[in-house]
């Protein structure tokens, strides 16, 4: 079960994240954002901040509804998001390990290409370290 923390943690451990003030969590790449609290809106009321659930960029529609229909109870998306390659997700249902592994790859589609080949070489770098 992931949380806000978890979220936080992976971010920053990716090269040249930044962290936006926020009353939940906001990261960006290169001043995009890549992963931040879900905005629920609210008719009638102010937004609520939910650091349970987490806006992920993906790469493209596809890949959304890819999300949206494979695991409907750990992705949704809102009318609000429609058109945007984004999808909200239920961070309870995922492991940090997952948790990761989506992070890293929001990332990945945000960053300059130099800085997703510097990624890329320093985790060869680390299985080559790691390996007898």
């Amino acid at each position: 079960m992931a949380d806000a923390d978890d979220v936080r943690r992976l971010a920053l451990a990716l090269p040249h994240v930044t962290e936006i003030e926020s009353d939940g969590f906001d990261f960006r790449v290169a001043n995009k954002g890549f992963v931040w609290s879900y905005p629920e809106r609210r008719p009638g009321k102010p937004r609520l901040i939910r650091t349970d659930i987490a806006v992920l960029f993906v790469g493209d529609e596809a890949e959304k509804q890819a999300l949206l229909l494979g695991e409907p109870a750990v992705f949704f998306t809102a009318p609000s998001y429609d058109g945007w390659p984004l999808v909200m997700l239920r961070l309870p249902e995922v492991d940090a390990e997952r948790l990761g592994e989506l992070v890293t790859d929001a990332w990945r589609m945000r960053a300059p290409e130099s800085l997703v080949a510097d990624l890329d070489q320093m985790a060869r770098a680390m299985g080559e370290l790691g390996r007898p």
